[in-house]
């Protein structure tokens, strides 16, 4: 057994001590062994667990969420301490720096009397100390590994910063249009390449429509996904109080389903 001090109530430098311990020799063989890319993606699930739980108004869920994602950060963080590359104070340093540069209008003599003016002088303050001298290097700086929809969002967002940008809603559906008239030609030439670029084209089309039409796509496309999920659940009730197998239906019979599912939301 480890030496460690057990206490009614635990603090950050607590976790700290406690990941350090789980990865020592005494420790956890598990926790051990793990590196960065090994718990990648559970520091992707437990960040979309926070996110279930503001979703669904649960503080109590989204108390313990949280903490599963700052397990995560000072698990990399130690992993780092042990390369002798930096700390989780570090990383807390770092950030305090971060938004006392970026606040010059709380922590400096910058006026800005609105959230449009704040968010003007972050994204100023941002793009000069990342060095980033062109607009390219703004658009390329997005995480490639955001879900494609929101990349794609604030891609767009960036290149309007450059002025590439249609005038109004009217032009953005025109050119999505567009798009669905040479997914039509791709699919008609049956050649995978050029259908997945053309799809690729309408997406990221309908991407620009929402960010015009002040909507974000990711949520849109994931109330579209409740939705059908809702509705498939009330056409499969339908069918077996009809006393039939879903399976068994023709697409014409089940989109009549569909109908009268979509009249009973």
């Amino acid at each position: 057994m480890v030496d460690f001090l057990f206490k009614n109530y635990y603090n950050i430098s607590d976790l700290i001590n406690i990941v350090r311990i789980l990865r020592s020799e005494n420790g956890c063989p598990w926790d051990r062994e793990q590196d960065h890319h090994s718990i990648r993606y559970d520091f992707l699930e437990e960040t979309c667990e926070a996110l279930e739980a503001i979703d669904n108004d649960d503080a109590e869920l989204l108390r313990e969420e949280l903490g599963d994602v700052l397990l995560q950060i000072v698990f990399h963080s130690e992993i780092e301490n042990e390369n002798g590359s930096f700390t989780f104070d570090d990383v807390a340093n770092d950030i305090c720096q971060k938004l006392i540069v970026r606040h010059p209008h709380v922590f400096g003599e910058v006026k800005a009397d609105n959230s449009a003016e704040v968010l003007k002088n972050w994204d100023n303050i941002k793009q000069e100390t990342k060095g980033q001298a062109t607009y390219t290097e703004t658009l390329t700086s997005v995480a490639k590994t955001l879900p494609a929809l929101m990349r794609s969002q604030k891609v767009t967002k960036r290149a309007k910063r450059a002025g590439m940008d249609f005038n109004n809603i009217d032009e953005v559906l025109e050119r999505l249009e567009s798009e669905v008239s040479e997914l039509k030609a791709a699919v008609k030439s049956r050649n995978k390449d050029d259908i997945s670029e053309e799809l690729g084209d309408v997406l990221f089309s309908c991407v620009n429509a929402a960010r015009h039409l002040g909507v974000n796509s990711e949520e849109a496309l994931n109330a579209s996904c409740d939705k059908f999920i809702q509705r498939f659940s009330a056409v499969e009730d339908m069918v077996r109080l009809d006393g039939l197998d879903m399976s068994a239906l023709s697409i014409e019979t089940l989109d009549t389903y569909w109908e009268k599912a979509k009249k009973h939301k």
